[in-house]
C-alpha cells in the first residue's frame, strides 16, 4: 500500500501543490512553520476524514477562502484508488472515491491504513485518557468497520441520553424515555469493549518484544485495559447510577470513560514511570501499531513521521529507522543529519520554505 502523489488546493498555507512521493522514504525538511507538518496532515485527513490535530475541516481551509480540495492518488494490492475530499467551511465535506461520490464519511474507512507519529504522542502515556482512547479507536476504526460502525452509534446515543438526562431537570415525565437509550447504549457498549479487550490482547503479544528490545531487555512493558465497567456488568451498572447521572446530568459508566495503563513490574508507569520509561513506551507502542496493521490487513500501512527524530536519542532513532525500512514512510525534520549519521536510506528529498516545496 502506498500513497502516489497527492494535489492541494488552498489547504492550510498551499494555494496550490502537487507532489509525487516515492514508494519509500521522503524526507520533508526545512526551518519550523514553513508548512511540513501540513502536508502530513493533508494525507491523513484525506485518508481518514481525521485530522491528527483534531482540526474542523474550516480550520484546514485558507483564510478568506469557502473551500479547499486534497485529491489523492494510492496504490492497493496493485490496483489504483483515488480519493477527491471537498473541504467546506460551511457545510459537510464531500468525498468520491474512484470518482463515485460516497455518503457517509465512514465508508473511506479502511480503504488506507496510516500510522501517524508525532512528537505529542511521545507523552500519550501521561497525558489524558482522551488521547489513549483516541488511539485505540483511530486504528480499530481503520481496521474493523464493525468497530467503526458501533462506535459512531454508540458516541450518538451517549449525546442523546446526555441531552435527555438535561431535560429531565424540567420535564421529570421524561424520565422512563431512558431506558430506550440505555438498552441501546448497552447493546453499542458491549460489542466496543469486546473489540477493545482483543486490541489490547494483540497489542500485548507484539510489544514485549520490541519494548524489550528498545529497553535493552532490561523491562518488560504489558498494557492493561481499564474498562470503565465490565462488559459483563455494563446493564447493572448503568441502571444502578442511574440517580447519579441525572444529579451530573452526564452519562458516567461506560467505554466512553475508558482507559489504558501501561506497567512496568507491576507499576504505572503514568504515575512511578521516567520520562524516559514513557517515552520508550510511546515509541514502543507506536512500532506495535505498524506490526499489528500488518498482521491485520496482509500489507503495510504508510507511516508518517511528524519531527519524531529529533526527540529520541541516538539508540531510539536507530531502532525506529530499522523498523520502518520496508514501509513506505514520509518524515518531516529540520535538518537531514540524523538520517546521514545513522546511514539510512532516503530515497526522496523534499524541501519545504514557506508553503513552496523543492525536489
Amino acid at each position: 500500500m502506498i500513497v502516489e502523489s497527492i494535489k492541494l488546493e488552498n489547504f492550510r498555507n498551499y494555494k496550490s501543490l502537487k507532489l509525487k512521493f516515492d514508494k519509500g522514504t521522503n524526507i520533508f525538511y526545512g526551518d519550523n512553520a514553513q508548512g511540513k507538518t501540513n502536508i502530513l496532515e493533508s494525507v491523513y485527513l484525506c485518508g481518514t476524514t481525521k485530522s491528527h490535530k483534531g482540526s474542523k475541516d474550516r480550520e484546514v481551509i485558507q483564510f478568506d477562502e469557502q473551500e479547499s480540495h486534497i485529491r489523492m492518488n494510492l496504490e492497493r494490492n496493485g490496483s489504483p484508488v483515488k480519493i477527491d475530499m471537498h473541504l467546506k467551511r460551511n457545510k459537510p465535506k464531500g468525498i468520491a472515491i474512484n470518482g463515485v461520490p460516497i455518503h457517509k464519511a465512514s465508508e473511506l474507512f479502511g480503504i488506507a491504513n496510516f500510522v501517524f507519529f508525532s512528537p505529542e504522542d511521545l507523552n500519550i502515556i501521561k497525558n489524558g485518557p482522551a488521547e489513549r482512547r483516541r488511539f485505540i479507536d483511530m486504528e480499530l476504526c481503520q481496521l474493523n468497520k464493525v468497530y467503526l460502525y458501533n462506535l459512531s452509534n454508540y458516541n450518538k446515543v451517549v449525546v442523546q441520553r446526555n441531552k435527555l438526562l438535561k431535560e429531565i431537570t424540567f420535564r421529570p415525565d421524561l424520565i422512563d424515555t431512558l431506558d430506550v437509550w440505555d438498552i441501546q447504549m448497552v447493546q453499542y457498549g458491549k460489542k466496543i469493549i469486546e473489540e477493545r479487550r482483543n486490541f489490547i490482547k494483540r497489542l500485548n503479544s507484539i510489544i514485549y518484544d520490541i519494548h524489550g528490545h528498545l529497553s535493552g531487555k532490561k523491562e518488560n512493558l504489558e498494557i492493561n485495559y481499564e474498562e470503565s465497567v465490565s462488559l459483563e456488568d455494563f446493564e447493572r451498572e448503568l441502571r444502578i447510577n442511574r440517580d447519579r447521572d441525572l444529579k451530573t446530568k452526564m452519562s458516567l459508566t461506560g467505554p466512553h470513560r475508558d482507559d489504558i495503563c501501561f506497567k512496568i513490574k507491576g507499576a504505572d508507569i503514568r504515575k512511578f514511570g521516567s520520562q524516559g520509561q514513557q517515552r520508550t513506551a510511546a515509541l514502543s507502542l507506536k512500532l506495535s501499531e505498524i506490526e499489528l496493521v500488518k498482521q491485520e490487513i496482509g500489507d503495510t500501512p504508510i507511516l508518517l513521521l511528524d519531527d519524531v527524530l529529533s526527540e529520541l536519542d541516538s539508540n531510539r532513532q536507530r531502532y525506529l529507522l530499522d523498523s520502518i525500512h520496508d514501509i513506505q514512510t514520509l518524515i518531516t525534520c529540520t535538518g537531514l543529519d540524523d538520517f546521514i549519521e545513522n546511514q539510512f536510506r532516503i530515497n526522496r528529498v523534499f524541501h519545504v520554505v514557506e508553503g513552496h516545496v523543492y525536489d
